[in-house]
């Protein structure tokens, strides 16, 4: 270590993140309700569209597999 720098504390550097924090989150700019519904449709949407596709290439290849394989 060099001469005459003195090793902050952990409570300094605790004080020092929870500033950064706070002033980061100052920054931060909020969805509206109105664009916070409307990203959550566009989720659940996406994720009953690829539920769907995925559903339905299981049943495929399942469809597929029993085609190929022997019955057991």
């Amino acid at each position: 270590m060099a001469e005459g720098v003195k090793k902050e504390g952990i409570i300094a550097r605790a004080r020092k993140g929870i500033k950064a924090t706070k002033s980061e989150l100052k920054k931060v700019v909020w969805p509206t309700k109105t664009q916070l519904v409307n990203n959550t449709g566009i989720v659940i949407a996406a994720i009953v569209i690829f539920g769907i596709i995925l559903t339905v290439l299981d049943l495929g290849f399942s469809q597929l597999m029993a085609l190929i394989l022997p019955k057991v």
